[in-house]
């Protein structure tokens, strides 16, 4: 295994932690929102670290800039779910969590 695999496998795994890390939060936090917020956010960095190690092993410059443009759209897509979302639960009564 050379350099360049290995820092990929570092990056995929990482990616890997916070999918999972995700999904803890959205099985684990008290409310709608909160849910939201940990499945998004950890979501997004984890599909970043997964790119960034596919674009460690890319054989070229076109593929890492397709690779970039995925993430690029999924964040774009997701931020504005996320937004849509949470307004209309808000919208339909759904109440943030105090404590």
């Amino acid at each position: 295994m050379n350099l360049s695999e290995s820092i990929s496998a570092v990056l995929i795994l990482g990616g890997m932690f916070f999918f999972v890390a995700g999904t803890v939060g959205l099985l684990r936090f008290p409310d709608f929102f909160t849910r939201l917020h940990a499945l998004t956010k950890a979501d997004n960095l984890g599909l970043g670290l997964v790119i960034a190690g596919l674009a460690v092993q890319a054989s070229s410059w076109a593929d890492v800039t397709r690779l970039v443009l995925i993430w690029l759209l999924v964040l774009g897509a997701s931020a504005t779910l996320c937004f849509l979302v949470a307004r209309t639960a808000l919208r339909h009564g759904q109440k943030p969590w105090t404590k």
